[in-house]
């Protein structure tokens, strides 16, 4: 089924020239365009759009409130923002709102490749199946207090690391739990951290904005189960942040991606949490299921559900606004055959980071363990790195 995508830019000539970059896939996609946001909504109002990708800088209202709006009346819309002014003020209010930024001038690969990969995850979270379960939770959980208290004092350009180290020292399990981690063996520092401003300084503000953010989601999403350890995933979540990390920092060399793998990998098995919070006694009949048939745990959520945790924290992290290589590490690590990218990406180093932390800790391993998907590393021609990473990762474990 074609995706609908709404083109929003207050110049004529830019919008002819997107709709060119895009004739190349009207088998995939049909176009429509506006010229301010006003037009936007109205046409979101009569329209069944699937993406909008709107320019930052235009009169009256301008990308960052439109794109505001539209995830609030229409949040299962992919949220693409065109912007050539990467350091504007006005890009950092979209913090938690755009699940993609594209740079002007864009060339067309890149915008045809973006808009391949949100139509693809666009239709893991538009599932009639995964609608029917999310309605089944009711209400999905908030972003966490203390993660927006961050995210806010990061909009403003003049917040140092000591203003974000004096955020955290506000809650004091907080500040227990982000001095256990950095002294952690997932960080591999050769020094013991006393304070919250020296992790911070060490660690970095992207490091330290996931950190606080899985470690609250996993607090506040907490249930008692003697069939499934809240425990064990959360060791298992870091295990795969860190090991995604170290494997993207090597074949990227670029900050960026490791901190992207970083906060995927931490988050990319948050649906179980969800299901296991929310439908408690349904996700241990999918454990109890994986088990008896020695099933790999999300085929049994799917046939407990309909859908599978990667449906469900994919749904989740893309409302809450957070990067799109977050939103894709949840809907495609057990399925790397259906992401759309043709390069190795923060996807697929969660891919094998998830492998390989259930290496290090199988006895953890819920029914039938899942495995590298060896004919997408062929395809990418990076079957001959598997074993570099796994030196990388468990060589001195």
């Amino acid at each position: 089924m074609k995706k609908q995508i709404l083109f929003v830019d207050d110049e004529p000539n830019i919008l002819s020239g997107l709709r060119r970059m895009v004739r190349s896939m009207r088998e995939e996609f049909d176009c429509l365009c506006a010229t301010s946001g006003r037009e936007a909504l109205e046409i979101l109002d009569k329209n069944q759009v699937d993406i909008v990708v709107s320019d930052m800088r235009m009169p009256g209202m301008d990308g960052a409130e439109l794109l505001t709006l539209v995830k609030k009346l229409h949040p299962r819309v992919i949220r693409i923002m065109l912007t050539g002014y990467a350091d504007d003020k006005s890009v950092l209010r979209t913090i938690g709102v755009v699940h993609q930024f594209l740079s002007k001038p864009c060339l067309p690969e890149e915008i045809r490749a973006s808009l391949v990969r949100a139509g693809a995850t666009y239709d893991l979270m538009s599932d009639s199946q995964l609608k029917e379960l999310i309605s089944g939770i009711g209400s999905l959980p908030s972003l966490p207090s203390l993660y927006v208290r961050l995210q806010k004092a990061l909009q403003d350009p003049d917040t140092t690391q000591t203003d974000v180290a004096a955020i955290i020292e506000t809650d004091i399990s907080m500040t227990a739990k982000i001095l256990q981690l950095v002294n952690s063996a997932f960080f591999g520092l050769y020094q013991k951290v006393s304070s919250v401003s020296r992790a911070v300084n060490l660690l970095g503000l992207d490091t330290i904005k996931a950190l606080v953010l899985g470690t609250e989601i996993f607090s506040e999403l907490h249930t008692s189960s003697k069939v499934f350890s809240v425990d064990s995933l959360w060791n298992h979540s870091m295990a795969t942040g860190a090991f995604a990390r170290k494997i993207a920092a090597l074949e990227y060399n670029d900050r960026e991606m490791a901190e992207d793998a970083f906060l995927g990998g931490i988050l990319h098995d948050i649906g179980k949490l969800v299901l296991i919070s929310f439908m408690p006694a349904r996700f241990e009949e999918a454990v109890l299921l994986a088990r008896e048939k020695e099933m790999v745990l999300v085929e049994a959520e799917r046939q407990v559900f309909g859908a599978g945790h990667d449906d469900v924290g994919a749904y989740l992290v893309g409302l809450w606004g957070l990067p799109g290589s977050v939103v894709e590490a949840c809907c495609f690590h057990h399925r790397l055959e259906r992401f759309p990218g043709q390069e190795l990406s923060p996807v697929l180093a969660i891919h094998v980071a998830d492998v390989l932390s259930h290496q290090l800790h199988p006895d953890e391993i819920i029914g039938t363990p899942s495995g590298y998907n060896t004919e997408y590393l062929a395809r990418l021609d990076l079957s001959d790195r598997v074993e570099s990473w796994h030196n990388l990762c468990l060589g001195e474990q």
